[in-house]
């Protein structure tokens, strides 16, 4: 059984598509990468896996539920980590973290245990009666971190993780991110522009660009399919060369989804 498993999925704002009848599989245990430019409508796929949009067409199955009819199980089984902070910042970390465990109906005779062990794995728990306003980004982005994986999710979902983080606090996380992907097999699934953590961190790869993927496989594979020596050079000579100025949640999106 597929992970994720999307078939013919189409999603449209209007006349605008932002996503044209796409479809592929996500193994269970993987780290799969969905790599585009600005704007290619991989914010857009992330939102309906994890319920946020409804398709116009096509069908999601996340760890066999459906996305129509098994909203409520999709949503338990899922741990999710947006590009954009989410964590409310006149709260301590700790809160943040027991507010998540409240909806997520963690028991709470193991409720304070967990939030502790999850703040201690990402280097936070001295931290954790601190107010989230006074923290840095890339410490922001731990505790997103703890939070989705608080409820022992099978899928964690990565939208843009590392934008606009330092150095040591990227390779943190995707230290970590590798860790929990082979120790307690969560599968992964992530979006981004940037090659180098494709080439490092991905299992399988699927190009996309204007709402369609254009190729998917290993790293070695598409290489091999676009005769590059490069991912870099394949993604160009598949998505062009031409500077996108749109954002991916410009447009249609950044109307719908503005704050």
């Amino acid at each position: 059984m597929a992970a994720i498993d999307v078939k013919n999925l189409t999603k449209k704002f209007d006349k605008f598509v932002a996503v044209d009848n796409i479809s592929f599989q996500v193994e269970n245990g993987s780290i799969f990468a969905f790599l585009g430019p600005n704007g290619a409508g991989k914010s857009t796929v992330i939102k309906m896996m994890t319920t946020i949009l409804y398709p116009t067409d096509g069908s999601i199955f996340i760890n066999n539920y459906d996305i129509h009819n098994e909203k409520s199980e999709v949503r338990k089984s899922i741990g999710v980590i947006f590009q954009d902070h989410t964590l409310d910042d006149e709260l301590t970390a700790y809160e943040n973290l027991y507010y998540h465990s409240a909806l997520y109906k963690i028991p709470e005779n193991i409720r304070r245990e967990k939030i502790d062990d999850m703040l201690s794995y990402v280097g936070l728990l001295d931290r954790k009666n601190d107010l989230v306003k006074n923290f840095s980004g890339g410490m922001k982005r731990r505790i997103e971190i703890a939070r989705g994986l608080l409820h022992s999710p099978k899928i964690l979902f990565l939208d843009e993780p590392t934008l606009g983080l330092d150095v040591q606090t990227r390779a943190f996380l995707w230290d970590y991110i590798k860790k929990i992907n082979k120790e307690d097999k969560i599968t992964i699934f992530f979006t981004t522009h940037n090659m180098e953590e494709v080439e490092n961190i991905a299992t399988k790869i699927a190009i996309i660009d204007k709402g369609r993927i254009l190729i998917q496989g290993s790293s070695n594979e598409i290489k091999k399919a676009t005769k590059t020596k490069t991912l870099e050079n394949a993604f160009l000579i598949l998505t062009g060369y031409g500077i996108r100025e749109e954002s991916a949640d410009s447009g249609p999106m950044k109307r719908r989804f503005r704050r």
